[in-house]
């Protein structure tokens, strides 16, 4: 492993003025600083994080708080998982994975302990218990998600209540007057989880402004659940013509169980989703889809928390707005 002392005998300096370059404590010329530079391209060099921490007070580790349940989809929360890594290396700061589901206090103790220099908060609740908590923590910290009560926090999340409207009101448009929203799986919604319950309210509120019949149905995963969910979904009596499913992991195994039902997408049914784009484009039938952009989302918390780390910035709410592609899974009634 190549050491600072072989770094200063490379670039012909001192051990601290290559100390120096690295923490920027002292001024230290273009020049110097250039050799120094080109001496640890050439070496690969890398600075011990311990001794990093230390010079500068920051252990340059970010705190991911993502407390894992059996009914989440994990590919979507992997994928924003990868994205906060990768943009948190190209700052050249780690990511410390708090799986545990633990309450109030824990953001306190991470960064009490100096595990980390800021904390990223996913799986929010409409009523989450750790706001008091998340808003006293004395670092950064950004929700991936909106709480009901967000004052003083700052959040960051796709609009899912815009979204929700923006599904139901595209079948709308195409003449569709009694539509179903397949949703998250029952725990989901107990836990009061804040991307299900915004969604739901904007479907809601968008078929009601439309004088529409609307159903909404929790679904868990699994082809026997999906068959019964579509038992309710198509009976009769609802004549349900248009299809909302928000929950990606029932997307195969329905499209699968329409077709052993003879009944087409779009001919006979109307199916739109919310869902990453890749995934609605492989599918048996590619469907219309708003895009869960979970790269995006995670690139732009980490980006967040690195303008707050040493400066005072005004708590705030981003919501992305939905974006909509029409691949021809829903048709004019």
């Amino acid at each position: 492993m190549i050491t600072i002392k072989e770094v200063a005998h490379h670039a012909g300096v001192s051990i601290s003025t290559v100390s120096y370059v690295l923490s920027g404590k002292r001024s230290i010329s273009e020049e110097t600083k250039r050799r120094v530079e080109q001496s640890i391209a050439a070496l690969g060099y890398h600075p011990n994080a311990g001794a990093r921490a230390l010079a500068s007070n920051r252990s340059r580790v970010v705190g991911l708080v993502v407390p894992l349940h059996s009914d989440q989809n994990m590919p979507i929360i992997m994928r924003f998982v990868s994205s906060i890594v990768a943009r948190a290396r190209d700052h050249d700061y780690d990511v410390l994975l708090l799986t545990k589901e633990a309450g109030p206090g824990e953001a306190h103790r991470v960064i009490a302990r100096s595990m980390a220099d800021a904390i990223i908060v996913m799986d929010v609740e409409s009523a989450d218990p750790r706001v008091p908590e998340l808003r006293d923590v004395d670092a950064p910290v950004v929700l991936l998600g909106v709480p009901d009560d967000h004052e003083g926090l700052s959040c960051l999340d796709l609009d899912f209540a815009t979204a929700g409207r923006q599904m139901a009101s595209h079948l709308a448009d195409r003449g569709h007057r009694s539509i179903a929203l397949i949703g998250s799986p029952p725990p989901v919604y107990a836990r009061g989880t804040s991307f299900a319950a915004r969604l739901l309210a904007g479907f809601q509120g968008e078929t009601a402004k439309r004088g529409l019949l609307a159903s909404v149905h929790s679904c868990a995963p699994g082809y026997d659940a999906v068959s019964e969910c579509l038992d309710d979904v198509l009976h009769p009596d609802r004549g349900t013509t248009g299809l909302v499913v928000h929950n990606e992991a029932v997307l195969g195994p329905l499209l699968l169980e329409l077709r052993r039902r003879s009944l087409d997408v779009p001919g006979d049914l109307s199916v739109i989703t919310l869902c990453p784009d890749d995934v609605a484009e492989t599918l048996p039938v590619p469907l219309t889809s708003i895009a869960v952009p979970a790269e995006d989302l995670g690139a732009i918390a980490v980006e967040m928390v690195m303008a707050r780390l040493g400066r005072e910035l005004a708590p705030e709410v981003r919501l992305l707005q939905p974006m909509l592609t029409d691949r021809g899974s829903t048709a004019g009634r």
